[in-house]
């Protein structure tokens, strides 16, 4: 996977989005490139910092290559705890009498539809209703059964689903598919084969059924497992415990063995006894939860350090000797600064712990205790690359001090146009600008005019003809179309290090509305803005201060217009959307929000001032929070009337 050391953050999120898709898409069409962890690690940074893309909102199709069915048992997403934590908070809301524990299958989801009995169709989890339906590959895996047989070598009458996961064992791969990543990669990829070959290498493991005619032959979710066994079906082993520790407990214990597993699992599955189908049928079920694993970690030798410069920064990336992680190669892995490599104790030659965690990049998370005498200190840079000025080491951040430094300069431009959106504008059209001294600030680009632009797309004869340009025409009125703005996007486009329009948003909300507010703002009042801290705070007042002339003159000639923020009548008022909206999409909603002076938050805080969901009696985490901290919880209906939509 590509390193992102050297984006901002626009262009990281643009850059995830597509690092989804194309994942999304190889899943969907049977040629998995990644493993679940690694694209939830994905998905949870993409949600972190833009946390109401439209991305997030889907869960993906299948390939064209097989003919359609829908599910009978829905195939939503599970609720998830990456840390003990994060799994006792949750089993703060959910006191159960029993948990029952399952193994989290590392694999593909599949639903087999059985009729008095027999197997009709087995279909993929495709976008969690309508799946590919793959029955001739079924046919052919482990574990499948083509019809169900009772004690009495009969064939039991059951009409409904089995769910299960298929996937591969390791000594299968290990003797026909050594070339995959891992073993659900090979599975998934096998499964939806057009040709079936390879599906009678594959094996379906159970862990759920539902009957849709009659009443199901179990009552609760232990003897749901013992039927499934009753019926020739494999399934995962089944704990029983009486409290969350000792849900944790277990859950090390299966830590400690899982390397000696013939399948790959990634957590484990918490849930209650008794069988909740109205939980089941929700996008996102909350009486259960999804304990996940640490993720891998390896231990190495660092080699180098490399300083990735991204405008004035220079960041440490640790170049070490290859390692495994969840079924990837890595050899680069991020330092943050030079605190964090102060803090760690790292040296060149220093045998060192690479983790992943939510990101997509991993990271140097300790130095393992050895003679420092076999390792080397790291050279941190003294000055800059570009333009020689003495670097400053604040810690937390080394960078180039010199407004004036070109590699700065470059950046500026480049983060403003993509902020701002200025369409058609190239990187190597900024690049080519800028080499030929007609750009040299953000201000340069409002007097550029067609006939400079069209230079750089025309050769010398058809400028010697007068011929026009339609791509100059095209950058030269998408600079013209994007003079007005709002004050988030006009401070995001400056370039200040870690501040994003997501960030300013934040001042505007907390009241520094003006551009004039913002240049009184001190560090200290900065620093009590939700969000922010001293250090982003000190950065955000000097990046101002630093850019406070060519903003001024900006505003003041008229070049650029500040979008009025005169509040509304959702002025002060916060509102968090969940779970589906019937007369809207919900980025429309947010729309609303915003136009009428309020905001949007992703989640549930103590500051929130509405949760808007047509399902206000849920037992969702969400709904719950709100309870918790006071929130209040309306519907679509009421959010409408609020705005004056109805």
């Amino acid at each position: 996977m590509s390193d992102l050391f050297d984006v901002d953050e626009s262009s990281k999120i643009s850059r995830l989005v597509t690092l989804i898709k194309k994942y999304q898409k190889s899943y969907y069409n049977g040629e998995a490139e990644i493993s679940d962890a690694e694209f939830d690690a994905l998905w949870d940074e993409l949600k972190s910092i833009d946390p109401n893309n439209p991305i997030l909102k889907k869960i993906g199709e299948d390939s064209g290559n097989f003919p359609k069915a829908r599910h009978i048992m829905p195939m939503g997403s599970q609720e998830k705890a990456a840390n003990p934590e994060q799994f006792l908070e949750w089993a703060k809301n959910h006191a159960y009498d029993e948990y029952l524990i399952e193994y989290k299958l590392d694999g593909a989801s599949l639903e087999l539809q059985y009729s008095h009995g027999n197997l009709v169709r087995a279909v993929t989890r495709g976008n969690g209703e309508i799946g590919d339906e793959i029955t001739r590959n079924a046919k052919k895996m482990s574990g499948v059964k083509i019809a169900l047989i009772g004690k009495d070598n009969k064939i039991v009458d059951f009409t409904g689903a089995v769910r299960g996961e298929v996937i591969m064992t390791h000594s299968v791969r290990e003797q026909f598919y050594a070339d995959k990543a891992n073993c659900r990669n090979a599975a998934n990829g096998l499964m939806k084969r057009k040709d079936g070959k390879g599906s009678e290498h594959l094996k379906l493991i159970t862990y759920d059924a539902l009957s849709t005619d009659g009443e199901n032959p179990f009552s609760d979710e232990e003897e749901k497992i013992r039927w499934l066994l009753e019926m020739g079906f494999e399934t995962s082993p089944l704990k029983i415990v009486k409290k969350p520790e000792d849900v944790i407990e277990y859950r090390a214990e299966v830590m400690e063995v899982r390397s000696g597993l013939e399948y790959d699992i990634d957590g484990l599955v918490i849930k209650e006894r008794v069988i909740n189908l109205e939980d089941a049928r929700r996008a996102r079920p909350d009486r259960q939860i999804a304990f996940k694993f640490s993720l891998e970690e390896a231990v190495t030798t660092l080699r180098s350090v490399e300083w990735s410069e991204s405008g004035a920064t220079y960041t440490p990336v640790g170049i070490f000797d290859e390692v495994q992680l969840n079924g990837t190669t890595v050899q680069r892995a991020s330092l943050s600064n030079p605190q964090t490599m102060r803090a760690l104790g790292v040296r060149i030659g220093s045998k060192v712990v690479v983790v992943k965690r939510g990101e997509i990049i991993p990271k140097i998370e300790r130095v393992l205790s050895e003679e420092t005498g076999a390792t080397r200190e790291i050279d941190i840079p003294l000055k800059c690359a570009t333009c020689g000025a003495e670097l400053l080491d604040e810690g937390t951040r080394l960078y180039c001090p010199n407004k004036s430094c070109s590699k700065r300069i470059l950046h500026q431009l480049l983060k403003w146009i993509n902020v701002v959106d200025i369409r058609d504008f190239g990187v190597t059209l900024v690049n080519s600008l800028f080499r030929d001294k007609v750009i040299n600030s953000i201000t340069d680009l409002y007097s550029l005019t067609e006939a400079q632009l069209a230079q750089y797309f025309l050769n010398e004869e058809s400028i010697e003809k007068d011929k026009d340009s339609l791509g100059a025409k095209k950058v030269f009125e998408s600079i013209q179309n994007h003079r007005t703005m709002s004050l988030s996007v006009f401070i995001a486009g400056f370039d200040i290090e870690g501040v994003g329009e997501t960030t300013v948003q934040k001042l505007v909300e907390a009241g520094f509305r003006t551009l004039e507010s913002l240049f009184s703002a001190t560090v200290e009042q900065v620093a009590e803005v939700y969000g922010f801290a001293e250090t982003m705070a000190e950065t955000f007042v000097r990046g101002l201060s630093e850019n406070k002339a060519e903003m001024q003159a900006l505003i003041e000639s008229g070049i650029i217009k500040i979008e009025k923020n005169d509040g509304g009548k959702l002025d002060g008022k916060s509102f968090c959307f969940t779970g589906e909206l019937r007369t809207m999409k919900r980025a429309d909603a947010e729309s609303l929000v915003k136009k009428n002076g309020g905001s949007c938050k992703s989640s549930v805080t103590k500051d929130l001032s509405f949760l808007v969901t047509n399902d206000t009696t849920s037992g969702s985490s969400k709904n719950q929070k709100a309870a918790k901290y006071g929130v209040k919880i309306i519907d679509e209906a009421e959010f409408r009337k609020m705005v004056g939509e109805v």
